[in-house]
C-alpha cells in the first residue's frame, strides 16, 4: 500500500531533475501520474519509466505558462484517471545576470515561467476541486534565493518570493474547501548546477555514490516530502514553506515583525529617524548593509 494509492497528480517540469523524482515518487506510492513536461520526447520518456515499473501515467506537453495548455492538464487527468487530487508545479527556468545586465527578455522570460507557470495550472485544478466540490492538495516550488536572496538572480528570486507568497494565499483561499497549498524551496544538484561544480567535486561525489554512501544533494530527496503533501496524511497542513535537501526537512518562518521604534503619538519628522532608526538593529540583532543571506543556509552547495 502507498501513501497515495487511487489518487492522481499532476507534476509539471517533470522530465527531468526534481521534477522527474517528483513524479517517480508519487508512482511509486501509487498515484496515476500526468507528466506534465515542455519537452515531448524527456515527458513522454518519464512517463514510458513509470508503466514500465507498473505505474500509471500519461505525458503532457506544452507551455504551462499558456492557459490552454494549463487548463488541458486538468482535461487530462480527468479524461485519462477519472479524476484529480493533486498538482506539483515544478516547472521552471533559470537566466541569470546581474540586474544592470538583465534585459527586459531575461526578466519577463523568468517571471512567466515561474509565477504566470504556477498561476495557470493552480487556477484550473482549484477550479475543477471547487465546482466538484472536493480536497485537493497543491505543492509549489519556491527557492531560497527568493526567501533569502542570491546574487544575480532578481528575477528568479523575485520569482521564487512570489510563489511562496501566492502559496500562502491559495492556502488562504482554499481552507473551507479542505484544499492545501504549501511551497517548498529545495536545494539539489540538478544536471544544470552540477556543471557549476569544480570536477573534483564532481569526481568524489562520483566516487562516494559507487561505494553506495548517501548522495545528501541528489534531486530525488526532494520527492518524499512533496508524495507526503500530495497526500491526505498531509490535510492537516497548509500555507508552510518547507526546506528540503538530502534527509532534511526544515520549516520557514513567514517575515515577522522582531523590533519597533515609536514616536510618541505624533508623526515622524524625517530628521529624527535618523537618530532612532539604530534602535531597531540594537533590538534586533539586524545589520544595516547588505547581507549575504544565503550564508545562513544550514546546506549549501556552493560551499561544498
Amino acid at each position: 500500500m502507498g501513501l497515495l494509492d487511487g489518487k492522481v497528480v499532476i507534476v509539471t517540469g517533470a522530465g527531468r531533475g526534481i521534477g522527474r523524482g517528483e513524479a517517480l515518487e508519487c508512482a511509486a506510492q501509487g498515484a496515476a501520474v500526468v507528466v506534465a513536461e515542455f519537452d515531448p520526447s524527456t515527458g513522454e520518456s518519464v512517463a514510458k519509466e513509470i508503466v514500465a515499473a507498473g505505474g500509471r501515467a500519461v505525458a503532457a506537453s506544452g507551455d504551462v505558462a499558456d492557459a490552454d495548455v494549463a487548463n488541458s492538464l486538468v482535461a487530462t487527468a480527468l479524461s485519462e484517471f477519472g479524476r484529480l487530487d493533486a498538482l506539483v508545479n515544478n516547472a521552471g527556468i533559470l537566466r541569470d545576470k546581474t540586474l544592470a545586465k538583465l534585459s527586459d527578455d531575461d526578466w519577463d522570460a523568468v517571471i512567466r515561467v515561474h509565477l504566470r507557470g504556477h498561476f495557470l495550472p493552480t487556477r484550473a485544478a482549484v477550479q475543477h476541486w471547487k465546482e466538484a466540490g472536493k480536497p485537493g492538495h497543491v505543492v509549489h516550488t519556491a527557492s531560497t534565493s527568493g526567501i533569502l536572496g542570491n546574487f544575480g538572480q532578481t528575477n528568479y528570486g523575485a520569482a521564487k518570493a512570489g510563489i511562496a507568497a501566492f502559496s500562502t494565499i491559495v492556502a488562504m483561499e482554499g481552507a473551507r474547501g479542505g484544499i492545501t497549498s504549501n511551497a517548498i524551496a529545495p536545494t539539489a544538484l540538478t544536471a544544470m548546477t552540477l556543471d557549476l561544480m569544480p570536477q573534483e567535486f564532481r569526481d568524489e561525489r562520483d566516487a562516494a555514490i559507487a561505494r553506495g554512501e548517501f548522495d545528501f544533494f541528489a534531486p530525488e530527496n526532494v520527492a518524499p516530502l512533496v508524495a507526503f503533501l500530495c497526500s491526505d496524511a498531509s490535510a492537516h497542513i497548509s500555507g508552510k514553506v518547507f526546506g528540503v535537501q538530502g534527509d532534511s526537512i526544515e520549516i520557514f518562518q513567514p517575515y515577522t515583525s522582531v523590533a519597533e521604534v515609536k514616536n510618541d503619538g505624533k508623526r515622524w519628522d524625517p530628521e529624527d529617524i535618523g537618530g532612532r532608526i539604530d534602535d531597531l538593529w540594537a533590538a534586533s540583532g539586524i545589520q544595516p548593509g547588505p547581507e549575504n543571506m544565503m550564508a545562513r543556509m544550514r546546506y549549501q552547495i556552493l560551499a561544498l
